[in-house]
């Protein structure tokens, strides 16, 4: 995915987990991905810089992604959230969804899905 000046689309990934990092990566490697390992570290990211998808976990070590969610939509109202987590009670996607987030992925899930996802969150965050 590229944007109208042929670069690629860029997501911040907040994930603690290096082997999930790197499987992310991998799995999207036709975007720009950058990588927070906590809230704090994924807050400074993005109030430094524009992306076009924020891709949240739900238990990080300094907090969780429903807390960073809010803090994202006090400053960003319009990127798109997804999480994707282990965390698969019902309560856990009602909790991100009301925080702001579009879509929550549940851990394990099918790399097409993580795809099809992300492309259709990121393409319908172009048409703002």
């Amino acid at each position: 995915m590229t944007n109208s000046k042929g670069e690629k689309k860029c997501v911040l990934l907040v994930e603690d987990d290096k082997g999930a990092q790197e499987l992310m990566t991998f799995m999207l490697t036709g975007y720009e991905i950058v990588v927070a390992r906590d809230c704090s570290e994924g807050l400074r990211l993005a109030r430094q810089r524009c992306f076009d998808l924020y891709i949240l976990d739900n238990w990080l070590p300094d907090g969780t992604g429903i807390e960073l969610c809010h803090r994202i939509r006090k400053f960003d109202q319009h990127t798109p959230i997804l999480f994707y987590s282990g965390a698969a009670y019902a309560h856990d996607t009602k909790d991100a969804l009301n925080a702001g987030a579009q879509e929550y992925l549940i851990k394990p899930f099918e790399p097409q899905d993580l795809r099809r996802t992300v492309a259709r969150l990121v393409s319908a965050a172009g048409v703002k």
